[in-house]
């Protein structure tokens, strides 16, 4: 039987080096807190580390998938009847009005997403306030949920408004004012069984695209 001899008085550690070891450790547990785990998982990016690394977008389309698939599981809502309009026809045929030219500032861009089964992607446009952007998108290969919506910058966790949203959709068009600074665009989910290719085209007064 062999005894293990106890270490000495000198061989333990002082108090000063236990303190310096625990502030150490304490240390780099908040910078992993700050510039890892939070941006990850809550999309909050007080450094900027996060999203020069990806992990902020990552925290962010997390919330997306969270609240796409809380909007899924809500019971769908009866669409409220478009009111009639009475057609009024002039009594006298106005003047033909000049072709308006396209604003030079505006930007027009084109692209294209595909979604593998039950995959959910987002395509974001920076849009100061008040600024239109005007869009179409088309889906091939099945229909899919989408949410046309804006996250303010340097906005709460979570906040987002939604301009337009719906399921089971092969295709949308539309406009929207940008109610503040941020990133607005679109957020799709594929729930069938096969691809879905989209096809977006965007017009309007944004400052660019961000995928």
């Amino acid at each position: 039987m062999f005894n293990t001899p106890l270490p000495t008085v000198n061989e333990l550690p002082s108090t000063r080096q236990l303190v310096r070891s625990t502030v150490i450790a304490l240390l780099t547990a908040l910078g992993l807190l700050v510039t890892v785990v939070m941006p990850s998982e809550y999309a909050v990016d007080p450094t900027g580390v996060g999203r020069a690394l990806g992990l902020t977008q990552m925290g962010e389309l997390k919330i997306i998938l969270a609240q796409e698939a809380l909007a899924d599981a809500a019971p769908p809502q009866a669409a409220a009847p478009a009111p009639q309009i009475a057609e009024v026809k002039p009594a006298v045929q106005p003047a033909a009005q000049p072709v308006a030219k396209l604003d030079p500032a505006l930007k027009t861009d084109q692209m294209t997403v595909t979604l593998k089964p039950g995959e959910g992607k987002e395509v974001k446009l920076e849009v100061l306030k008040n600024k239109t952007v005007s869009y179409e998108w088309t889906a091939t290969g099945g229909p899919l949920n989408y949410d046309t919506h804006g996250e303010p910058y340097n906005g709460e966790k979570g906040y987002f408004h939604s301009y337009d949203k719906g399921k089971q959709v092969k295709s949308n068009k539309g406009q929207f004012t940008a109610k503040f600074d941020g990133t607005h665009g679109w957020f799709w989910r594929n729930r069938s069984n096969n691809d879905v290719t989209i096809s977006l085209k965007a017009t309007g007064d944004y400052l660019g695209v961000k995928q």
